[in-house]
């Protein structure tokens, strides 16, 4: 009697839905993806990761020493954050990072400033990215004269040099990421050596 009660009034009330139990009680879609815009502090994200010391050069060939490095980054908040995500692409972070050679080979620190541009958003969810990276490097390699290079070493030229980077990355979930990377460092031929170095490796990032 009173579910036929229940069917009766609402019968009575224009526009009532009637929807199964199991319909009204389902739980609702799961929101869509999308990457943080403005980071909640003047840290926008942590990354650790490591790399092969350039396995095309001394540093990475020779035997007798261990060719890993570890490496950590920090990339600060935009310094302007715009609505359109086109004109968004073009502000960097500004990003302080360094690496170290745990066969006793080049280390470095490094400063300059990362590009992040989404790759097919709509199409793969706005979890696919790439990375460009341009600034400055300092290092502890060898610098001198290419005929008494020492062994299992670079000739760099000199210190500071350039150093431009990429990382082609996929995002878990909203704070974490994974990267696969590539480095170059040179002097662009502005001191008398100019072997560099070019380093393949991988990262995890946090966002905050």
């Amino acid at each position: 009697m009173i579910a036929a009660l229940r069917l009766c009034a609402l019968s009575l009330i224009p526009g009532a839905a009637i929807l199964p139990a199991s319909a009204a009680d389902a739980p609702p879609p799961p929101a869509a993806y999308a990457a943080p815009v403005q980071p909640l502090s003047i840290v926008s994200e942590v990354r650790i990761g490591g790399a092969v010391q350039d396995p095309g050069s001394a540093e990475g060939k020779l035997p007798g020493f261990s060719k890993a490095n570890v490496n950590g980054e920090i990339l600060f908040a935009k310094p302007q954050v715009s609505p359109d995500p086109f004109w968004q692409a073009f502000v960097p972070r500004p990003t302080v990072g360094g690496s170290y050679n745990t066969g006793g080979r080049t280390s470095y620190a490094y400063l300059g400033a990362t590009w992040t541009v989404e790759i097919f958003p709509e199409t793969l969810g706005r979890r696919v990215f790439l990375d460009g990276f341009f600034g400055g490097v300092a290092h502890n390699g060898y610098t001198g004269p290419k005929a008494e290079t020492p062994y299992g070493f670079n000739t760099l030229g000199c210190s500071p040099m350039f150093r431009e980077a990429a990382a082609l990355g996929f995002r878990l979930t909203e704070h974490w990421s994974v990267m696969a990377t590539v480095e170059h460092m040179s002097n662009a031929g502005l001191c008398a050596n100019n072997r560099g170095l070019t380093n393949f490796g991988g990262k995890l990032g946090y966002t905050f």
